[in-house]
């Protein structure tokens, strides 16, 4: 799954958000002003003058600190990867029980989901805006590391099959975050939970 606050995973899904004024370098400054109008508004219709008005800062700071375009939109997702994984890691680690633990995953997305500037998983966003070795690698790693963690859980859980598992689970983070961005009807937590909720019970039943 991300984010992004981006919110995916997500997607997504973030994510992690931050002001973008106060007594930070211009670095910090742009990566934050790349975070909120990337998420918001996607990483091919904000331009760089946009980015440097909405931090504050000269335009040759820009290029200081980053190579280029693609390379700010590179740190902007390795912002939402972090801010993600850190955040889901978290939810995760305050629960001892297996089945609780993955459950803890999708009331975390939950939160996400319902906020009002929810806008889906900054990864599957920024990729279908615009491909390239950085965006594209970002995204493999961010959904790597999703279903690395789904299929993990699901072994601690004590899934007879927990690649499956895990891959169930990952669509079903997926399809949340999707419905969540296009439907905008908080209810689709409620229902991906109880989605989860049979596929446990299925999975760990069989196991036993």
């Amino acid at each position: 799954m991300a984010t992004h606050r981006s919110r995916t995973d997500a997607a997504g899904s973030g994510e992690h958000r931050s002001p973008v004024n106060g007594r930070r370098s211009a670095r910090e400054r742009l990566l934050a002003a790349a975070n909120e109008l990337f998420y918001a508004e996607g990483v091919q219709t904000v331009g760089i003058d946009r980015i440097v008005e909405h931090a504050g800062v000269a335009k040759a700071s820009l290029y200081n600190s980053f190579r280029s375009k693609e390379d700010l939109v590179g740190a902007y997702l390795r912002l939402r990867h972090d801010g993600t994984t850190e955040r889901l890691t978290q939810a995760i680690n305050q629960h001892h029980d297996p089945r609780e633990r993955l459950l803890a995953v999708f009331d975390s997305q939950a939160e996400l989901v319902t906020e009002p500037n929810f806008n889906g998983c900054a990864f599957v966003n920024a990729t279908t805006e615009a491909h390239g070795s950085l965006i594209d690698q970002a995204a493999d790693e961010f959904r790597g590391w999703i279903r690395t963690m789904f299929t993990a859980l699901a072994h601690q859980a004590g899934a007879k099959n927990p690649t499956q598992l895990g891959q169930q689970l990952h669509l079903v983070y997926d399809a949340t975050a999707l419905s969540g961005r296009m439907d905008h009807d908080p209810a689709v937590v409620i229902a991906a939970r109880a989605a989860v909720e049979a596929l446990l019970d299925t999975a760990l039943q069989a196991s036993h």
